[in-house]
Order: structure tokens, then C-alpha cells, then sequence
């Protein structure tokens, strides 16, 4: 017979193996924790898991997209003619499921629209990566920091997980993490005395843009009855102006135009849904919660979902949509509504930069070379919701012109933070700015840059703050993001990646061109350029070079040799020159008189000088000057 005391004694040794089991299956270790699987996070937690890095996200919904698909907001504004990166292996995905880029062209405020179910799909399965791991319905309760670790205090479907880490992204939809571990951030509007914008109001507040409770409708048949509820407090002179669909960056001489069916037809969806996401008069509301609790912030919320139902409830009474019927295909939701709402704006980090208007609209005559530490483009206009506060300065928003353009690598990183990177919407830009940066495209790009930007850090044993900047520019090249906003250099160009190279280093610079709603930076690869063009540009890379002499005349591979020779202090002949045109470019005759274009002269800048491998600081300036 066993003795009581060994029975004890098993007993307790039992237990504690169990115990110990149990707390060790609590506790969970990764190299990069990713807070937030929205349109940012998801593109950061893609790029660094390729590039190797075992990474986690954690996200409070069960799809990954945030904006594009939890927020309902399934079209694309800009970038269309720029699919950088994993933005466009995305839009690849959904043609590829609809069939082709003409069957996502549905309604007229976007090149590609989709349902949000299947952009959480499609997002999934670019998240597929031995190195990724996903937890879905996960909150964060707190999160300290200890030497160069994180730990994360994290309720899995409301069981306790302890994460720890090296690094990690926020990549929330209001910028929730700086926010609470107090990492210096903007709200709001800024001076002008504080920007140098003059678009920029006299006093900073704390206004923000609009947010929006999107619906999702769905074409039931014409002799459809889907009319809800009367919603409580409907008053159907608030939406009085809801079928003006005039352009709101015409002149004051453009006729105005009035049409509820083009209104429906803005979002419109493939699979006959629509998009309800409408700014005049429509389901845009004015309620600043960055700052509110979680239980406040939801209440808050409560009223802009409301706001939206009534909105609906008046296309279909007032206006004849009554055959247009929630959509109850699309959300795991018991109202059918997204999950999350439509956050315009959110914290801002004060960062290592911040990306000024003045900075986008003349990037090449700044102080500072920002454009050269590019890691994220747009070409969206700055587009500002402000109809529903009364309060907001009346500023021209959308007026303001611009070309398109690049977000510095500086911007993600806080100025005196370690152990953290920024994503989303809540990058170091402008108030002014944010209103081009907060854009799908743009945020899905900046995304991947973090993740970039985390690889990078990580497998170097480097703070964000320390890295080759250019390091993390080519991890992104080679994986056909963009880095200088180019229109005509596609990534299938065989040159694509000396060409953004050199125009990253302002040698060979872009054409910026404020163009309606799809703004235009354009390299002009065919084109040649005149002798002391090319000089200056060299100039202001290598201020230091031989006195070239140079006049009006093209260049032509004679000048080339000679300038080339020049600054890497090697003679370099025209058989050389010839030789790298031919193996590089084409196959073609190469002699002293050859007018040379902006691509050849790319490659052979590239090849000859490399000066894209010269490490350069945040502000672009590099360690010749």
C-alpha cells in the first residue's frame, strides 16, 4: 500500500507539472509584435515575415484590413497608376478573383472596388508565412518595457497571454499604442507659425476630420421592400444636399450638378452592392474619440452607426432606394454593419521628420532632402472631410495643389523612442498632410516600409532609429515597392530599380505635376537631359567634382565618360560605356555622339558611381557634405 506522504507528495509534484504547463502556454515570444491588423499592419507583418523575421499580430476584429475591409471602406483612393509593393499584389488578387481590372472599375470614385469579405480573404491569403502568426479578437491591456524587451499584457478571446519582443509596429487605427506608453504626438490642426504652411490656420486646435460609419447596401430586385426602421431623431432636412455630386475641386464657374443616382452609383460595389460612404450630406460625422476611453468611444460611436442608419433610411423613403437592403452577406456583425468605423485621422508622432505640404509640393527646393529617404508613395490631392463641424477654419483643402510624392522613413520613427515603430495614419506628417497620407494605398505602402524598417532593425541588432537607411530602401526595391513616385517607371521595367536608385539621390530628378485627382510625378525615362542639368544634379550629390564646364548641349557618352571619370576618380572610356548600355539596356551601336537618355544615364550613374550605396541621414543629406 502507497504511503499518505508519497500520495502527497505525487499529488503536489503532479500539480506543479501542470501549473507550470499552464503559465508556460501563456507566455509567447516573438522578434516583432505588430499591434493592429489593418491595411498597415497587415503590409508590415507581410513584408517582415519574407524578409525572416518571426513576427505575431494581434487584432481586435477577425479580418485583417481594418480601413479596407473591417471599416467597410472597399475603395481605393489613388495609386492606381503606381501598384508599388504589396498594394499591388493585393489588387492583383482581387482582379485575379473578379476577373480582371475592368470588373472592379463599378462605381466612379475609384479604379478598383470590392466587396469587404473578400478583401479580408485576399489579405489572408498574402498573410499565409511560416513566420507569421495571426490572433484575432485579441486586445492589449498594457505593455512595459525592460532593457531592449517588450512585454505585451494580451487577452486571446479573453484568455491572458503574456507576449514578449523585440520590436514592435503600431499599427492601430488611432495611434493607441504611442498613445499610451506617452510617446510625444500631435492632435489636430497645426499652426502655421509651427509648419511654415501657409494653408495652415493662424492657432493650432484639436480638430480632426470627419468620420464615417459606412453601410454596405445590397441590390435586392426592384420590387425589393428593404426599408428599415425609422431610426430615432431622423430629420430628413439633414441630408437635404445629399445628391449634389458636384466636383469639389472645380471652380466657382462649374456648373453644379444634382443627381441622386450618380450619388448611389459613387461606391458602388461588384456583385450589385454599394459603398455608403458619403460626405455632403450623407453618413460623415463629426465626433473627435481619440482621446476617450474604450467605453466612451464606443458610445460615441453608437451615435455615428445611428447617424448612418438614418442616412440609409432616408435613400430609401425619401430618395426611392427601397430595393437597396443592408447587406447581410458581407459582416460577421448581428446589425450587418462593419465592425469598426472609418477613422479619417488619428494621433500624429512627433518623429524623427514630418512631412510638411511644402515638403510634397516643391520636394527638390526643401532645406532638407527628405524625398531622398522615401519609403511610401501617393499621388492622392489633400483631401479634407470637415462639412460637419461648423467649427473647423474654412480652408481649400482640396485646392491645395500638389504633385505626387514620397513619405521619408523618418516619419515612422519617434524622436526619442526606442523599440517602436509607427504606422497607419499616425505618421509624422502635418495636419494638411494627413490628408493625402491617410489614404488606403498610402497607408497599405507605409505599411510594408515599417515592416521593412522592423526586418532590418531586427536582424541587424539595431534601434529603428539607427539603420542604413538605404538598407531598408532596397529591401523594399526588391520587392517592387517604390520609392521615389514615379509614374512612367513601372516595376517590370528591367531598369526599375536603378532608375528610383538614382532619382532617390536627386541627380536625375522628377517632374512634379498637380494633375485632378490623380496627381503626377513623372522621370521621363526616354528623354535626354542637357550637360549642366546632369552637372548640377551630380553637383548636389558629389559637391565636390572637377569643374565639368558644361553648356546646353545633350549629353552624349564623350560628356559622360569624362564627368563619370570625374567623380569616382577612374578612367572610364566609351568602350565601357558601350558595354554596360548593351548589357544593361539593349542591344545597340554606342559612339561619342549617342544622345544619351535619362534611363541609360540612370544605369550608368548606378553601375559607375553607385552613389545610392553613400549612407544618407533622415533628413537626406549624406555623410560627402
Amino acid at each position: 500500500m502507497i504511503g499518505s506522504g508519497f500520495m502527497r507528495g505525487f499529488l503536489f509534484a503532479f500539480l506543479f507539472f501542470f501549473a507550470t504547463i499552464s503559465v508556460s502556454a501563456k507566455e509567447y515570444e516573438t522578434q516583432l509584435l505588430v499591434i493592429g491588423g489593418g491595411a498597415s499592419g497587415t503590409t508590415a507583418a507581410v513584408q517582415a515575415s519574407r524578409m525572416g523575421v518571426k513576427t505575431l499580430v494581434i487584432e481586435e476584429t477577425e479580418w485583417l484590413g481594418g480601413m479596407l475591409t473591417a471599416a467597410g471602406v472597399a475603395a481605393i483612393d489613388g495609386n492606381h497608376q503606381m501598384p508599388s509593393g504589396l498594394w499591388g499584389e493585393f489588387r492583383q488578387k482581387l482582379y485575379d478573383y473578379y476577373g480582371g481590372p475592368k470588373a472592379v472599375e463599378t462605381g466612379w470614385v475609384s479604379n478598383t472596388l470590392f466587396e469587404p469579405s473578400i478583401g479580408n480573404k485576399k489579405l489572408k491569403e498574402l498573410a499565409v508565412n511560416p513566420n507569421l502568426t495571426i490572433w484575432y479578437k485579441t486586445e492589449w491591456k498594457n505593455i512595459t518595457r525592460k532593457g531592449n524587451k517588450w512585454t505585451v499584457e494580451t487577452y486571446v478571446k479573453g484568455k491572458r497571454t503574456v507576449v514578449t519582443a523585440d520590436l514592435i509596429i503600431d499599427a492601430t487605427e488611432l495611434g493607441d499604442v504611442m498613445g499610451f506608453l506617452k510617446i510625444p504626438y500631435r492632435v489636430g490642426m497645426d499652426s502655421r507659425f509651427d509648419t511654415g504652411e501657409s494653408f495652415a490656420p493662424e492657432k493650432a486646435n484639436n480638430i480632426i476630420q470627419d468620420l464615417t460609419y459606412v453601410v454596405v447596401l445590397k441590390d435586392y430586385g426592384k420590387d425589393a421592400d428593404k426599408t428599415i426602421a425609422k431610426p430615432i431623431g431622423y430629420d430628413p432636412k439633414e441630408f437635404d444636399c445629399c445628391c449634389d455630386v458636384t466636383d469639389p475641386s472645380a471652380d466657382a464657374s462649374h456648373k453644379r450638378s444634382i443627381d441622386c443616382n450618380q450619388m448611389i452609383t459613387y461606391g458602388k460595389l461588384p456583385n450589385n452592392k454599394y459603398m455608403i460612404n458619403w460626405p455632403k450630406c450623407g453618413n460623415d460625422i463629426y465626433l473627435n474619440i481619440i482621446e476617450l476611453s474604450k467605453k466612451d468611444r464606443e458610445a460615441a460611436l453608437r451615435e455615428a452607426k445611428l447617424h448612418s442608419l438614418r442616412f440609409i433610411y432616408h435613400l430609401q423613403t425619401k430618395l426611392g432606394f427601397k430595393h437597396l437592403g443592408i447587406a447581410n452577406d458581407e459582416f460577421p456583425t448581428a446589425d450587418n454593419l462593419p465592425m469598426i468605423a472609418y477613422h479619417r485621422e488619428a494621433r500624429r508622432l512627433d518623429g524623427k521628420v514630418t512631412l510638411t505640404v511644402n515638403d510634397i509640393a516643391a520636394p527638390y527646393q526643401q532645406k532638407t532632402n527628405l524625398y531622398r529617404t522615401g519609403i511610401a508613395i501617393g499621388d492622392y490631392p489633400i483631401d479634407h472631410h470637415h462639412l460637419k463641424n461648423p467649427e473647423a477654419p474654412q480652408i481649400d483643402f482640396i485646392n491645395i495643389k500638389v504633385p505626387a510624392y514620397n513619405i521619408p522613413l523618418g516619419s515612422l520613427i519617434p524622436k526619442n523612442a526606442d523599440g517602436i515603430i509607427v504606422a497607419e495614419k499616425s505618421v509624422s506628417v502635418t495636419n494638411i498632410v494627413a490628408g493625402a497620407s491617410r489614404l488606403q494605398p498610402v497607408v497599405l505602402t507605409i505599411g510594408q516600409a515599417a515592416g521593412a524598417l522592423a526586418a532590418v532593425a531586427i536582424k541587424n541588432n539595431l534601434q529603428p532609429a539607427q539603420v542604413n537607411i538605404r538598407e531598408v530602401q532596397a529591401a523594399l526595391l526588391e520587392s517592387k515597392a517604390y520609392i521615389m513616385p514615379f509614374i512612367d517607371v513601372k516595376p517590370e521595367d528591367k531598369n526599375f530599380v536603378a532608375m528610383q536608385k538614382i532619382g532617390a539621390t536627386g541627380i536625375l530628378k522628377g517632374t512634379g505635376i498637380p494633375y485632378k485627382w490623380a496627381n503626377q510625378t513623372w522621370f521621363y525615362p526616354e528623354q535626354p537631359i542637357n550637360e549642366y542639368t546632369l552637372v548640377e544634379g551630380v553637383k548636389s550629390f558629389y559637391p565636390i567634382i572637377a569643374d565639368q564646364s558644361p553648356s546646353g548641349k545633350l549629353v552624349n557618352p564623350a560628356f559622360a565618360a569624362k564627368l563619370l571619370s570625374s567623380v569616382s576618380k577612374k578612367k572610364i572610356d566609351l568602350s565601357e560605356i558601350s558595354k554596360v548600355v548593351n548589357e544593361r539596356i539593349a542591344k545597340q551601336e554606342v559612339n561619342g555622339e549617342t544622345v544619351l537618355s535619362r534611363r541609360m544615364l540612370s544605369v550608368l550613374i548606378d553601375h559607375f558611381l553607385n552613389p545610392f550605396a553613400q549612407e544618407i541621414d533622415f533628413n537626406g543629406l549624406t555623410k560627402l557634405k
